[in-house]
């Protein structure tokens, strides 16, 4: 085996700049809008993660937006659906420990499971479509 010469074109020199050609590109200041197409989808992924409660659409809301006002708009009305009952259901999944009554608790963490996951597929369905989707029960916390 030959070992390269400290000039040779593989091995840069040391403290040398590099090559226009190897110098490496950074990101853009801000990332790019969303296309109509990628905000419907954001949006839409927000409200059907209502079944793994407020931590999908809390990361889509932090992350898109200011790339997207449809997904802006639908990421924070799921965010602010989720966050409460998601609040209940762990809490109720911790009294669920407690021998005797907590088969009651447990049972309650489910239906509100079961009632976080129906209200997001149909709001989903609808986002989807392009259509805004306004929970029926919501506080609306966040503004």
């Amino acid at each position: 085996m030959s070992q390269q010469q400290p000039g040779s074109p593989h091995r840069p020199r040391p403290g040398a700049a590099p090559r226009r050609d190897q110098q490496l590109q950074g990101s853009p200041d801000q990332a790019e809008p969303l296309t109509p197409a990628e905000d419907r989808q954001w949006a839409t992924l927000a409200h059907f993660g209502g079944f793994l409660g407020c931590i999908p659409s809390l990361v889509i809301y932090l992350v898109f937006r200011h790339r997207g006002p449809f997904t802006a708009q639908e990421a924070k009305e799921a965010l602010n659906f989720t966050l409460p009952p998601t609040v209940l259901a762990i809490v109720a999944n911790l009294l669920a420990l407690i021998p005797i009554v907590g088969g009651i608790f447990g049972i309650v963490a489910m239906l509100l499971w079961l009632f976080m996951t129906v209200s997001g597929v149909a709001a989903g369905i609808q986002c989807n479509k392009g259509r805004p989707y306004r929970y029926p029960l919501n506080l609306r916390l966040i503004q």
